[in-house]
């Protein structure tokens, strides 16, 4: 079997980033939290006195337990990268919203920013599509869309 699973985002402040995808994104918590330590997460990761916490949430628009962002902190950090648009690597979350200048506003006045401007492009088979990139609260960059048919 093969299926996807979870994304993993380490933050400075998981309680934080949490309440903003909770908030901004209706993703909802399956009450997995964690607070993990000890020799076999330490072997896992690579990190010696790996400590860990954080909370899986599901998606929005899946009502399993499945997919599901999780978000940790460690106690011991390594200075980061500011993700960055043409950067190699995982760059973005996309999430489909009904408006997306209404949702961008929401990332913004809950302390995230917007990366470029809204656009909207014609798609093959008459429908249109209206996007955003924007950041969360610590850097990390969303794609916001929306699709109608012309």
């Amino acid at each position: 079997m093969f299926r996807y699973v979870h994304t993993n985002i380490i933050a400075e402040d998981a309680e934080r980033l949490i309440a903003f995808y909770k908030k901004v994104f209706r993703c909802r918590s399956i009450s997995e939290t964690r607070d993990l330590r000890g020799v076999w997460l330490e072997k896992l990761t690579g990190v010696s006195g790996a400590h860990i916490r954080g909370e899986h949430l599901v998606l929005p628009g899946y009502e399993e337990r499945l997919p599901t962002l999780e978000i940790f902190s460690y106690d011991q950090m390594k200075e980061g990268v500011v993700p960055e648009i043409n950067r190699p690597g995982i760059v973005h979350l996309a999430f489909e919203v009904d408006n997306v200048r209404e949702t961008l506003s929401e990332v913004i006045s809950n302390g995230g920013s917007a990366v470029g401007e809204v656009i909207t492009a014609e798609y093959p088979e008459g429908f249109e599509g209206t996007f955003v990139y924007a950041r969360d609260p610590e850097g990390n960059i969303l794609e916001l869309q929306s699709w109608r048919k012309k």
